[in-house]
């Protein structure tokens, strides 16, 4: 579905260079630090920037040579997405129609009834939530092949975000869509990605399935006296801690069996970030 080669893209002080590949039927999560090139990434995939160096493929074709009908196939919601305050829902329709072949001007008032965003009130008397709501759902409205998601969680109360969950997980009921979403709510990724990537400083530095980080994946905690007893043959890294040393492993299994006595924790996204990211 989507596929970076060795993409590089040059600023004065900051390069993307990476690869990345989402197949059909899959969401992919991407993680990192604000300003790691999660953004300059998905901008390059919809050809919003030209790149350096690499290629970019979106259904098997160059970004650069895509059709019109072919970005039809593509829900967009960028962390600078927005609408003219000053439209209904009701006035929005009817362009999006005139944009997308593929749009049902009934089905999309229909969902924004269900998601209780007001037809007839003017977009910038919404609130956050609502707004997040209504770009998620033009996203969905003409039913793309791929979205695109930066950061469409951001700033929203947990029954928002839930309720934007669920309709990300209704969209892949349709086989060999995919998804590619950015957040800094790492429970919301965990709960709806297949794998995860993690960006820093314009490289990737992790790719692991959901599944492998939550399942072999934990943080243990001992004194300095465990910490010294402790078999190190599986920790990736280990901190130094006030009541001893904080270590991670990608083998919890293993310490789980042999050291019984001692404190681990399960893995998650946060665990990652501290592994990969913290110096």
């Amino acid at each position: 579905m989507v596929k970076f080669n060795n993409v590089k893209k040059q600023y004065k002080d900051f390069c993307l260079d990476c690869s990345i590949e989402i197949p059909k039927g899959q969401i992919t999560g991407i993680i990192g630090r604000n300003g790691a090139g999660k953004t300059t990434a998905f901008k390059a995939m919809l050809g919003l920037i030209k790149i350096d160096g690499g290629t970019i493929e979106l259904f098997g074709k160059d970004v650069q040579k895509l059709t019109a009908q072919d970005r039809q196939r593509i829900g967009v919601v960028l962390a600078d997405s927005g609408f003219c305050g000053y439209l209904t829902i009701k006035d929005y329709a009817p362009m999006l129609a005139a944009m997308y072949s593929d749009f049902s001007k009934e089905k999309f008032v229909s969902e924004c009834e269900r998601m209780e965003l007001p037809i007839n009130k003017k977009i910038k008397d919404f609130s956050t939530g609502m707004k997040h709501k209504l770009l998620i759902l033009t996203a969905l409205s003409h039913n793309a092949d791929l979205l695109v998601l930066d950061e469409p969680t951001a700033g929203l109360d947990v029954i928002v975000r839930d309720e934007i969950l669920e309709m990300l997980q209704d969209y892949m009921k349709t086989e060999e869509r995919s998804i590619i979403i950015s957040s800094h709510i790492s429970s919301d990724l965990e709960g709806i990605c297949d794998d995860i990537y993690m960006i820093d400083n314009g490289k990737i530095v992790m790719h692991e399935d959901t599944d492998e980080i939550l399942g072999s994946y934990g943080l243990i905690k001992v004194t300095r006296n465990q910490f010294e007893k402790l078999d190190k043959t599986y920790v990736l890294k280990s901190f130094e801690a006030d009541f001893g040393y904080n270590c991670i492993t990608n083998q919890k299994q293993f310490y789980l069996e042999n050291y019984p006595d001692i404190v681990i924790e399960n893995g998650s996204l946060d665990l990652m970030m501290r592994m990969f990211l913290q110096k």
